[in-house]
């Protein structure tokens, strides 16, 4: 059914909502995971445009995905980590496409009102981008975005 998963992490309490289901679904299908974090800050906004090193937020972003794949690892499954930069949505659906994944798993906030109105949301974007099926799984209403302890 599915090979390889990508499942795009925002270092937040949703992350474990998406890891939790994808688990399952990674097992039942023999399929490997492929963790993408699409850093967000100045410097990763800037990286390549201006020769930039790498932040301490995006030095925090990887360790944040290392160390989630290896937690998958440690779980008998196979789980890779990528550190993107630029808009998330586009490198979501492009490296979809360059890693071979034939499912995007992602977690959905539910509206934010205005900002989706105007911007629109990634996941909604994302599956526009791509050809490759995308899973939404809606957090639970209450739960909080909070940065995760690295």
């Amino acid at each position: 059914m599915y090979h390889r998963i990508l499942v795009p992490v925002e270092n937040s309490n949703y992350d474990e909502r998406i890891l939790d289901h994808v688990r399952q679904l990674a097992r039942y299908c023999g399929a490997s995971i492929v963790l993408i974090h699409v850093a967000d800050g100045w410097a990763a906004r800037n990286i390549q445009h201006l020769n930039l090193r790498e932040s301490e937020e995006m030095r925090d972003d990887r360790v944040y995905i290392e160390r989630l794949a290896s937690r998958l690892t440690a779980d008998g499954l196979s789980a890779e980590a990528l550190l993107a930069t630029g808009d998330p949505s586009a490198e979501i659906a492009a490296a979809a496409e360059r890693e071979r994944c034939d499912l995007i798993a992602m977690s959905t906030h539910g509206h934010r009102f205005i900002a989706d109105l105007i911007y629109g949301s990634v996941a909604n974007a994302v599956r526009h981008m791509t050809s490759v099926p995308v899973l939404l799984l809606r957090a639970p209403a209450g739960t909080k975005q909070k940065v995760a302890a690295t």
